[in-house]
């Protein structure tokens, strides 16, 4: 994908109307990483992450999950399967957290055999998050994306939100450019919540283009 230069043309939302986003990743980020997963018997929510789902629903912002779900595009598991299991931590997060999620948007392709994205959604591209924000007349530059990966970190910039980057060891290449770099750093879901909350009067919109070169 790197002879293309792919432009996402964000929606025109009016600001009385636009509200702010937590966009969380799912597998490694909001539940434990148990890859290619749609088991919901082996569903594990991080440590408070519920306390801190709560706190941020109570302060005004939408929660969407946006997940890379290749498995259903390699046939480890079908999207019947994923919805079960996505019925159920939805469950999970009404009984546990009392919150309601504004979406769970899922890529379910292969990427590329480099590693590229083959497509608009997958992250490191916005594209899950820019669909969300369509759908739901979300303000991306009031918005977090929150992940345990670089990858998220760039979706979220180039979505153009600021970027907490859960830190507990599931980043492992390190590969750095301006796109790459978090707003924030934390190692649990309490520290995530405080950031993103003590900061809520003060956003500051990134500015890093919706651009995926």
């Amino acid at each position: 994908m790197n002879e293309h230069t792919l432009r996402f043309t964000l929606p025109a939302v009016a600001a009385s109307t636009s509200r702010p986003a937590v966009f969380i990743d799912q597998v490694g980020t909001l539940v434990d990483n148990v890859p290619y997963n749609a088991d919901p018997a082996l569903l594990r929510l991080k440590p408070s992450a519920c306390e801190a789902m709560a706190a941020l629903a109570a302060a005004g912002l939408a929660l969407v999950l946006v997940s890379n779900q290749s498995g259903i595009g390699r046939g480890y598991f079908t999207r019947s399967q994923f919805s079960s299991l996505q019925a159920v931590l939805e469950q999970r997060l009404r009984d546990e957290a009392g919150v309601e999620l504004t979406d769970f948007v899922i890529c379910p392709h292969v990427p590329a055999a480099d590693g590229q994205p083959a497509c608009l959604c997958r992250k490191p591209a916005p594209g899950m998050l820019v669909r969300a924000a369509r759908a739901h007349r979300i303000d991306l530059s009031s918005s977090w994306m929150v992940g345990d990966t670089l990858d998220d970190i760039e979706a979220g910039r180039r979505a153009g939100c600021r970027t907490v980057l859960l830190d507990d060891g599931r980043e492992t290449v390190w590969r750095r450019s301006p796109l790459r770099i978090p707003h924030g750093r934390c190692v649990d879901w309490a520290g995530v919540s405080r950031l993103i909350l003590a900061d809520r009067s003060g956003l500051r919109p990134s500015t890093a283009p919706v651009v995926l070169a």
